[in-house]
């Protein structure tokens, strides 16, 4: 279309009126339709498309399916399913044995004897002695235990409450005579009923067995007790416990100490 200057009449070539509102409308249409199939995505699931090899191909589009396959990780899954029920068994182990725990305590809590005993074992466990001290006694010296318990070794209360307050125990040690259940024994139980002094050991007694039943009254004793100092002593001996205990206080610090005289072979003896 061409326009003519100021003054001028317009040319003949003007294209007539109706063809170019024609031609406006085409053009509108197009650009409505090119829009169209640019901007609006359909779902890409189960739409076909084809390639540039050729062949029609569908896309069946699934995020779940997406992120299995990235990577190729079906063997680090299969890896932690496993790991997990290995988890999962292990939890309900610990819970099985927590349950068998707490109906144990619950039933030795029912039971007056076993939670009694239990509290006794616990509290000794717990508490540090200064000293054991283990009278070596026969069958036959009831007369010279009774001095012991007339002269220097409390009893009853006093006894338990030396234990207490000062950390000193102190036990008549006897074992078993060759017959089990004989009258000595039964003599020596009748005796432990009445004063309660008695450490039993697990050996039969006999002249010729002295540094065997020493040995067990010392391994029994540490099973028992735990003390800075194990002492073993006659039922002919009166100990003065004062004069004992600071002596041994000297050497509280110092570490494996033995105080005594330890014989082997020949004794030699001067005026």
């Amino acid at each position: 279309m061409f326009v003519k200057s100021r003054g001028e009449h317009a040319s003949k070539h003007v294209l007539p009126k109706n063809l170019a509102l024609l031609l406006c409308f085409a053009s509108f249409c197009a650009g409505m339709f090119f829009s169209n199939r640019t901007w609006m995505v359909p779902d890409a699931k189960g739409i076909p498309w084809t390639s540039r090899t050729g062949g029609k191909q569908f896309v069946d589009y699934d995020p779940n399916i997406v992120l299995k396959n990235e990577g190729n990780n079906s063997g680090d899954i299969s890896g932690s399913q496993h790991s997990i029920l290995t988890m999962d068994k292990a939890i309900s182990d610990l819970e099985i044995k927590l349950m068998a725990s707490r109906a144990e305590r619950e039933t030795i809590q029912k039971d007056p004897m076993i939670s009694e005993g239990v509290k006794n074992i616990e509290s000794t466990l717990k508490r540090k002695y200064f000293m054991v001290i283990g009278i070596n006694t026969a069958f036959s010296s009831h007369k010279r235990r009774d001095s012991v318990r007339a002269t220097w070794m409390p009893q009853a209360e006093k006894r338990k409450k030396l234990e207490e307050e000062t950390g000193i125990i102190i036990r008549f040690v006897i074992g078993h005579s060759s017959t089990s259940g004989g009258i000595l024994d039964k003599a020596i139980e009748a005796e432990e009923k009445v004063h309660g002094d008695f450490l039993r050991l697990q050996h039969v007694e006999g002249y010729l067995e002295l540094s065997a039943k020493t040995k067990t009254y010392f391994a029994t004793a540490v099973s028992l007790w735990d003390a800075e100092f194990y002492v073993k002593v006659d039922d002919d001996i009166h100990v003065n416990l004062a004069t004992l205990g600071v002596t041994l206080a000297r050497h509280s610090k110092k570490p494996r100490v033995y105080i005594g005289c330890m014989k082997s072979g020949p004794v030699l003896a001067r005026k």
